[in-house]
């Protein structure tokens, strides 16, 4: 049902149960929010987006007021405009005045608001009595809380957009913070350390915890070798650092940027991600042909387990599923543990000189690298973890100029890579890659659909699936021919849920493999990608990693020569004992 009104003297039509701010967007009207999470909702706690609604007795939140015909809205009248005003000034003054500072300097929405507002001068002081310690108990995240404006916005993606609830208010009044249930410290909560509280907080009240200065330190250190590996998802985002559009596509200029900083070797977790899909692959297959061959007690459905915040949820909530989880390690430790074993022996290098940097959109990629698992390469795998806003932090630190800087190349062997590998950004992408090499496996054919993308499974629906028919199998697979396999996929810990719980139901609808990425969009929507995502961001990186992936003259991961050649030299066949040895690795029950 439509909806008409006015909104400062101009009428609108909208549907039944638009909000003001939303109907205002239709006239190109921005009425300033803090608190506001688009597609989300909102709780109205910041009374930043004041407006005068003709007939209502006191100004009404634009962001949770829903429209009625014939409403009469006023955005930029003088007791609108003042109230706004107002109540940023009244933020500002409970807000640490150390701007040059913070880590959010130049990209705060509070700081933005004041600008845009006017606001040249604080009228009222300082009103915070007592510093509230730093939380810099995780690896990944840092809380500092004496920035915290109370918008709720971490409140609200925590608890529904990622279904975890280690963030709600305490106490109430002028006393209220935004902590964990005790008040004790992130570490010692359930927090899967995923960072999307990070992304959506609009001041330095929540961010990843800085590792610039130790690979400086690295690179800067000349015993040391040093080499860096770039996810899939870096390469569609990092020119939002430097003003570029979402999705555009700066790999050529990352490289060169990475070249110049001083690492000895610029690889690409691209190459990682070909090897996760031959391992996770045959994984798989080995799992089907053991339930429908060998007649044993297989965990089916299989998860994917590149994922390493939807690990850490896995354990806390759902631990009776751990033996459905692929074993393989996620594409980043899989490199560090290459590098520090094949690539250290390949180059004649001692392991214990080289360190790897990883440049993820991940925060948990933090957390992830510093689990005790993740040293089977006798050292630890991966050392350092920059997320996209870090390494654009360290590229201006530098004195780059990135747009003008050529287009570079990755470096051999562990920089080659194929257009499947680029997919493993988006939500589906790990899931259609695995597809592509499965399929030809199994057949010897192509994977018979419109550019080789599944597209049942992607986009941004919280929860996809697809049935892929086998027929004409080869004769080792030929216990397969007429199998309709069933794929599922999920991003976002509330859809993981979803998907959890219809496995413990059952399983009911026959899955055989599971995509999980905890983040919404998936690596593209990572906690440590640069601010502020929202859908329309999501869809445009997508955009740009699809189009990656199918400029790419290889785009099937069993393509890459590169891979052959390291099952050749190194690891000799997938899932054997090497392969166990590094590339593969077990998870346990933790207590919430």
């Amino acid at each position: 049902m439509a909806v008409t009104l006015t909104i400062n003297k101009t009428p609108v039509t909208v549907a039944e149960g638009t909000t003001i701010v939303d109907a205002a967007k239709e006239i190109g009207v921005k009425i300033p929010t803090l608190c506001h999470l688009e597609g989300v909702g909102s709780p109205g706690s910041c009374r930043v987006c004041l407006v005068e609604v003709q007939g209502a007795r006191t100004l009404q939140p634009a962001c949770v007021t829903k429209v009625s015909n014939g409403m009469v809205v006023s955005t930029n009248s003088k007791t609108a405009r003042e109230a706004r005003r107002l109540s940023v000034e009244l933020l500002l003054a409970n807000h640490p005045w150390d701007c040059n500072a913070c880590v959010r300097n130049n990209n705060c929405e509070l700081q933005s608001l004041a600008k845009e507002m006017g606001i040249s001068e604080v009228r009222f002081p300082y009103t915070k009595e007592e510093e509230i310690p730093l939380d810099a108990s995780t690896p990944a995240l840092i809380r500092d809380m004496n920035k915290c404006v109370l918008c709720r916005r971490c409140v609200t993606v925590c608890q529904e957009v990622q279904g975890v609830g280690s963030l709600a208010p305490r106490m109430r009044g002028f006393d209220t913070v935004i902590g964990t249930g005790c008040g004790e410290e992130l570490s010692d909560a359930v927090c899967v350390q995923c960072g999307q509280c990070s992304t959506v907080c609009p001041v330095g009240a929540i961010y990843e915890k800085d590792a610039i200065e130790d690979v400086w330190a690295a690179l800067d250190d000349p015993s040391k070798h040093v080499v860096v590996q770039t996810a899939p998802a870096i390469r569609g985002a990092l020119g939002e650092c430097f003003g570029l559009k979402p999705g555009t596509c700066v790999t050529g200029k990352m490289v060169t940027a990475l070249r110049r900083m001083g690492f000895h070797k610029v690889f690409d977790t691209n190459f990682s991600a070909d090897l996760t899909i031959i391992e996770e692959g045959h994984e798989f297959l080995k799992r089907l042909k053991d339930a429908l061959v060998e007649k044993k007690d297989v965990a089916l459905p299989m998860f994917t387990s590149c994922s390493p915040g939807w690990i850490n949820y896995m354990e806390y909530f759902y631990p009776d599923i751990i033996p459905n989880i692929s074993t393989c390690k996620s594409p980043q430790q899989m490199f560090g543990a290459m590098a520090k074993t094949y690539y250290a022996q390949k180059e004649g290098i001692d392991p214990k000189n080289i360190v790897v940097v990883s440049v993820m959109p991940c925060t948990a990629k933090k957390f992830e690298c510093d689990r005790d698992e993740m040293k089977s390469s006798g050292f630890k795998d991966v050392d350092f973890v920059l997320t996209t806003r870090e390494l654009g932090r360290m590229i201006s630190e530098a004195g780059l100029d990135f747009m003008s800087l050529p287009d570079g190349e990755q470096d051999s062997p562990m920089g080659m890579s194929t257009g499947a590998a680029d997919i493993f950004a988006n939500t589906g992408g790990v899931m259609e890659a695995a597809i592509r090499t499965v399929y030809e496996v199994v057949t010897g054919r192509e994977l018979p659909t419109d550019k080789l993308h599944v597209k049942a499974i992607q986009g941004l629906k919280g929860l996809k699936e697809a049935s892929l028919p086998l027929s004409g199998c080869k004769p080792e697979w030929s216990f397969l021919e007429g199998v309709t396999a069933k794929v599922a996929v999920a991003h976002g810990l509330s859809n993981a849920r979803k998907i959890c719980d219809i496995v413990a139901d059952g399983n009911k609808p026959g899955y055989h493999f599971i995509e999980v990425m905890c983040c919404p969009g998936g690596c593209i929507g990572g906690g440590g990608q640069p601010l502020f995502t929202n859908d329309e961001v999501r869809k445009a990186r997508i955009k740009a990693i699809y189009k990656e992936d199918e400029n790419r003259p290889m785009r099937k991961s069993h393509e890459n020569p590169a891979i052959t050649q390291i099952y050749s030299e190194f690891l000799h066949e997938p899932l054997g004992h090497k392969s166990h040895e590094l590339l593969h690795t077990h998870y346990h029950k933790k207590d919430k």
